[in-house]
């Protein structure tokens, strides 16, 4: 984040860890420009904060940075859990977050200004977070290279342990799995299915023991989910009938779900009047992004008086028309 936000929006990032070293490493290679001796000191007169911690330990770091942070501050995170955090922060400064984005290294020595090209970015605003803050945090996202996406924390959470967090599960059940098969045979060549299915197994373990427990209720119903997928798979197998129509489904559905937001062509600008009142723009945000349109701008625009604003939106120009249909209904 601190490298892309350098690179990419010429920002002056300070920075703080708890380890020295990394500090060290981040100014000799360029990933910071400062380097605090404590969290309040890298806080002190900053635009935008992001906290990167483990899931455990966000509600503490988060508290410790907004009672530094400044009145107009807007303070945010990259866990990978969003429900507890949120509801354990109660300042309106506090948007939380969380990218799409990562890689098999880590550490300060990988940073990549580049990381976030294309990911996903999900922002999970709270019922009274201001309309021009949510602006300012999706025009700094969206300048890291990222695509913003509103949604709501406990949705976020329930995804998450369906795309993210069982397929970690299921691939350590595979590994498991594939031990027991083998037995006492000599370790054969893996296949690529095997390779790919199994990439992300024991991953991380301190990271991905933190992940589960934050997300344990949504990630068990998940997993439930998925075991009674695999009886009716097997009772499909067992039958040995609709054995192709059950393989061709299975196709069908995942393209459907990796070509979710890759359409839409040219973007156009939806604009409409929205009253000032606490959480139009978040309502708003998430309204387009549960009908799966993607905000790719925004501005806003207050009346003289306050009491109402314009918002200008930029959205796939196939999108316009209900966009435009959604966000109205919010203004009402």
């Amino acid at each position: 984040v601190a490298l892309a936000a350098r690179e990419r929006l010429g920002a002056h990032v300070t920075g703080w860890d708890p380890d020295e070293h990394a500090l060290r490493v981040a100014l000799e290679r360029g990933v910071l420009d400062a380097a605090a001796a404590s969290p309040a000191e890298a806080v002190a007169g900053a635009d935008l904060v992001v906290v990167a911690a483990p899931v455990a330990a966000l509600p503490a770091v988060l508290e410790e940075a907004l009672a530094a942070a400044g009145p107009d501050a807007i303070v945010t995170d990259v866990g990978s859990t969003k429900a507890a955090v949120v509801a354990a922060i109660g300042d309106p400064r506090f948007i939380g977050g969380h990218p799409l984005a990562g890689a098999e290294v880590a550490g300060v020595e990988h940073a990549r200004a580049d990381l976030f090209a294309g990911a996903t970015w999900y922002l999970t605003p709270r019922e009274d977070t201001e309309g021009l803050r949510f602006e300012r945090l999706h025009r700094a996202v969206a300048g890291l290279g990222a695509v913003p996406t509103a949604i709501r924390p406990e949705v976020h959470d329930r995804l998450m342990a369906a795309f993210s967090h069982l397929p970690h599960v299921v691939a350590n059940a595979l590994v498991e799995q594939a031990c027991d098969a083998l037995g006492d045979e000599a370790i054969p060549v893996t296949g690529p299915s095997f390779r790919d299915m199994t990439r992300v197994a024991g991953a991380n373990p301190p990271l991905w023991a933190s992940i589960y427990g934050a997300n344990r209720e949504a990630l068990l119903d998940a997993l439930d989910g998925l075991l009674a997928h695999l009886r009716d798979a097997r009772a499909v197998l067992a039958a040995g009938e609709r054995v192709e129509a059950w393989q061709a489904g299975a196709g069908v559905r995942r393209r459907a779900l990796l070509d979710v937001g890759l359409t839409g062509g040219p973007l156009q600008q939806v604009r409409v009047v929205v009253p000032n009142r606490p959480g139009v723009i978040a309502d708003l945000a998430v309204t387009l992004s549960r009908a799966g349109i993607n905000i790719h701008d925004m501005s806003l625009s207050p009346s003289p008086d306050f009491r109402s604003g314009e918002v200008a939106l930029w959205v796939a120009e196939d999108h316009a028309g209900r966009a435009r249909e959604l966000v109205e209904e919010v203004a009402r």
